[in-house]
């Protein structure tokens, strides 16, 4: 009878050692791989637990003392969660309904969503060789590089000139969600601009354009464009935009490393939930494909060196993946209150659940070895949003081909949703790679496209899965058709940051 002790007491989570069988109450979160648990330090039931009989398993509760202790003599270990987190789940009817009604983006894959989605349920990689700079020092040469592109359409030729390409990015994709979403010039005088809002972040801003500074200050000062301070800031592209559009609502970004995306996805949907916003543009952009970008992650010692090989360098769950893919481009959802896109005429690609985001407070780099705090921020995800588990049948996870990363995840999603026999689960970044402060909202683009086609795509490059994985749950190596119930979308950032966001069909 063994509870696992820890330093700290912000999360509760059920974990099944692979020697023991899951009680009946608890097969919510079928261990179909196995897992070990890894904790260092045991105590008592009764020292851990005392006289409160009020703790819950995160994955399924436990009421009453007894049946605590009979579950703590099966092998599993408990991780305390606070009350106001097992709050009882609040019906969507009691808040403003969220819908995505416009989608943009910038990417190593195309520049138009059917695009960048029909490339990727055909299988097509978005990686290659640098061709941006002249990397032959660096020990890794490949990239989702964006190629192709031009900005004439969308940013004006004087800001093209001087702004970071996040920043045109942020510009280029914000604009063509607002296009997708049917809001012409006639159509935007028409609205209440006090009530429209911008929540674009990014993860590094304008890398390039500190570069460029750096380098003339070693000059002089005076060498320094007075435009460094401004263009190098996250939410300059937030601003500019608004400024073309005339938007002022909320406007400002939200840095959380790789999990950028979806903390200004969730920002955004919780403005238009307080009535404080009709519409929202949000999402992310990054363009750290320069030297001092690569340079750094390989300093990290994060990224891939499969540079013989740049298609099949990102590989998600498979043995032989020997770090991430770094990539570069934009995604941006136009988010509105779905009474307010009805009496325009809208058209709706999907409903915005909610989500949630949580820290590990563990490490600047490594996920916590628990998966405690993923599996936390699913808990809080679902509780936010009103969702069952056993509604949740397709995944876009994180999954970056890191060693350590993606079987964490992995695990923390089979605990809680392993129980679902429709469940799939894939991962973008195995063909367009890395995208940072970009890649949750072009990964949401992705889910936003599944849900509407029904067609899943595939997971590229997974020869040799990982011993444990389950390669009935990860999608194979063609696209798969798939009723999509809920979504999941996870995203998760140095520093520990989790983030997950729910999607459905509109109904």
């Amino acid at each position: 009878m063994v509870v696992s002790s820890m330093a700290s007491p912000l999360c509760t989570c059920m974990f099944q050692t692979p020697r023991r069988k899951m009680m009946p109450n608890s097969s919510k979160c079928k261990n179909r791989g196995g897992f070990k648990s890894t904790m260092n330090h045991f105590e008592s039931f009764e020292e851990f637990f005392g006289t409160d009989n009020r703790r819950f398993c995160i994955f399924g509760s436990l009421r009453t003392r007894r049946l605590i202790s009979r579950a703590s003599s099966s092998g599993i270990c408990f991780f305390h969660i606070p009350e106001e987190v097992m709050a009882k789940k609040k019906p969507l009817t009691e808040q403003r309904r969220v819908v995505v009604t416009g989608l943009g983006v910038v990417t190593p894959l195309g520049h138009d969503p059917d695009i960048l989605y029909n490339n990727l349920l055909e299988g097509v990689s978005g990686i290659s060789e640098i061709e941006g700079f002249d990397c032959s020092q660096f020990p890794t040469r490949i990239a989702g590089e964006v190629k192709s592109f031009s900005a004439d359409e969308w940013v004006s030729p004087k800001i093209s000139k001087r702004a970071d390409k996040s920043m045109i990015y942020t510009l280029t994709a914000g604009k063509k969600a607002f296009a997708d979403g049917g809001i012409t010039e006639e159509v935007n005088r028409g609205l209440d601009r006090s009530k429209c809002g911008i929540i674009i972040g990014s993860a590094l801003g304008g890398l390039k354009i500190c570069t460029e500074s750096v380098a003339a200050l070693n000059v002089s000062y005076k060498k320094i464009t007075p435009f460094c301070i401004p263009y190098v800031t996250t939410n300059i592209g937030s601003a500019i935009l608004a400024m073309d559009l005339g938007w002022m609502g909320p406007n400002y970004s939200s840095s959380a490393a790789c999990a950028t995306s979806n903390f200004c996805i969730l920002n955004s949907a919780y403005h238009i939930r307080k009535g404080e916003a009709h519409m929202m543009l949000c999402g992310g952009s990054d363009a750290a494909v320069i030297p001092l970008g690569l340079g750094g992650f390989s300093a990290c010692r994060t990224l891939s060196k499969r540079n013989y090989e740049p298609t099949k360098a990102s590989s998600p769950w498979d043995a032989n993946r020997d770090g991430f893919v770094i990539g570069e481009g934009a995604g941006v959802l136009l988010l509105e209150e779905l009474e307010h896109a009805k009496r325009r005429g809208a058209t709706i690609y999907a409903e915005f659940l909610g989500g949630s985001f949580t820290c590990d407070a563990y490490h600047v780099t490594k996920p916590h070895p628990d998966g405690a705090g993923v599996a936390l921020c699913i808990e809080k995800a679902l509780e936010q949003s009103g969702v069952a588990r056993e509604d949740v049948n397709y995944i876009n996870a994180h999954a970056a081909s890191t060693p350590t990363g993606d079987l964490k995840e992995y695990q923390a999603l089979i605990r809680c949703f392993g129980m679902n026999p429709e469940l799939k689960v894939n991962s973008t970044k195995s063909m367009i790679g890395h995208l940072l402060g970009a890649a949750g909202a072009v990964e949401a683009v992705a889910t936003i496209k599944a849900i509407q086609t029904g067609l899943v795509h595939p997971n590229i490059n997974l020869e040799n899965p990982d011993e444990g994985v389950d390669t009935e749950v990860l999608v194979g190596s063609k696209k798969e058709c798939l009723d999509i119930k809920v979504a999941l979308s996870n995203s998760f950032g140095f520093g520990g940051q989790n983030s997950c966001i729910l999607f459905a069909p509109y109904k």
